[in-house]
C-alpha cells in the first residue's frame, strides 16, 4: 500500500464481510487510506503512532479499481471460500486479482507443493494413525503440519518412540477425521526455513527464519530469529519448477519455504517477509510489484 501511494496511487481498503455482487459484477464498501510510510532507524522500520488515515467509505464495483489484493491470513475458511467465489465476478480484462480467486481455491498452501514432487522432501497426506507411525518409523523423525495452518500453527515434531505419539495423532487429524501432512524431518532446519518471494514466478528476495532456543521452527510468529540470505541455483531451479503452474494458477504474489534445497510449502494467501528482505538488502520489493502492476496494465 505504502508503495502503490508512492507512486501515485490511490489506496482502499475493505474486508471480506463487505463484498457482494450486484448486477452480475462484484462490490464493496471501500474506505480510501492515506498511509504514513515507516522510516528506517539503524536495523529496524518504526512506524508512526498515528500511521494511516481513512476518508468517507464508498460502494463501488471493484472492476473500477486497476489491482485488487487479497490479503487475508489462513485459514481458508468456507467464509474465505464464499470470498472468492464473490471476487469471481471482478471482470478480469479490467481488474488485475492478485492471486487469482480460482488459485487461491486451487492451492492449499501445504498440498500445492506435492506435484512438484522432484522439489519436495519425502511426503505423505493422511488421517490413518498407522500410515503416519510407519511413515515416521521408517523416515526416522517427521514433521507434522495442520493443512490449514499459518505461521508455525499446530505444527508438531515427530518420533515414533514418542509416548504421546498416539495421542498427538488423534489431537491433529481430530480423531482421524481430517487429514494432515507429514515431512521427513530435514536436519537442515536447525540452519534456517528459507522464505522466497516470487513475482509472476520469478524470485525477488529472500530471508531466513532460524529456530531460536530450543523450537524447532523458524517461523518468525513464534520467535524464529531473521537473517540475510541468497537465492542458491537449487532454489533458482526450484521456483523454475513452479513457474509456469504458478502463472496457470493466477498466483503472481508468492512465498515458497526451502529448507536444506527442499520446497516444504507454497504460500498464496498472504506471504510475509518483505519488510525483512527489504531491510537487509535495501530494496524496496513493494515498488518492484506495483511496477510490475503498471506495466501488466500497460499491456493488456
Amino acid at each position: 500500500m505504502e508503495a502503490a501511494q508512492a507512486l501515485g496511487h490511490e489506496v482502499w481498503i475493505t474486508q471480506m464481510p463487505q463484498l457482494t455482487v450486484t448486477q452480475g459484477k462484484a462490490w464493496a464498501t471501500l474506505i480510501p487510506v492515506r498511509l504514513t510510510p515507516v522510516k528506517r532507524e539503524g536495523d529496524r522500520w518504526i512506524s508512526a503512532e498515528l500511521w494511516f488515515s481513512l476518508d468517507q467509505p464508498q460502494l463501488l464495483a471493484l472492476e473500477e479499481m486497476d489491482a485488487v489484493f487479497i490479503r487475508t491470513d489462513p485459514p481458508v475458511t468456507v467464509p474465505y471460500l464464499y470470498a472468492t467465489y464473490i471476487l469471481d465476478y471482478i471482470d478480469s480484462t479490467k481488474t488485475l486479482v492478485i492471486n487469482s480467486p480460482h488459485g487461491l481455491r486451487a492451492a492449499n498452501e501445504k498440498m500445492y507443493a506435492l506435484q512438484f514432487t522432484e522439489a519436495i522432501p519425502e511426503t505423505i497426506v493422511s488421517q490413518n494413525k498407522q500410515v503416519i507411525r510407519e511413515f515416521v518409523e521408517k523416515q526416522g523423525a517427521g514433521v507434522l503440519k495442520p493443512l490449514g495452518g499459518k505461521a508455525g500453527e499446530g505444527i508438531l515434531f515427530l518420533e515414533a518412540g514418542d509416548r504421546n505419539f498416539n495421542s498427538l495423532i488423534e489431537i491433529s487429524t481430530k480423531q482421524g477425521k481430517e487429514p494432515v501432512m507429514v515431512q521427513t524431518f530435514l536436519p537442515a532446519a536447525k540452519e534456517g526455513d528459507k522464505r522466497i518471494i516470487l513475482l509472476d514466478g520469478e524470485p525477488i528476495g529472500a530471508i531466513n527464519r532460524i529456530p531460536t532456543g530450543k523450537e524447532f521452527r523458524g517461523n518468525m510468529a513464534v520467535g524464529g530469529r531473521v537473517a540475510p540470505a541468497e537465492i542458491t541455483d537449487r532454489e533458482r531451479d526450484i521456483c523454475l519448477q513452479l513457474a509456469p503452474k504458478l502463472k496457470e494458477d493466477g498466483l503472481y504474489f508468492v512465498g515458497i519455504d526451502v529448507i536444506g534445497g527442499y520446497l516444504t510449502e507454497v504460500n498464496v494467501t498472504s506471504p510475509t517477509g518483505i519488510r525483512e528482505i527489504d531491510l537487509f538488502d535495501h530494496v524496496n520489493l513493494g515498488k518492484q510489484v506495483i511496477e510490475w502492476i503498471e506495466n501488466r496494465a500497460k499491456n493488456k
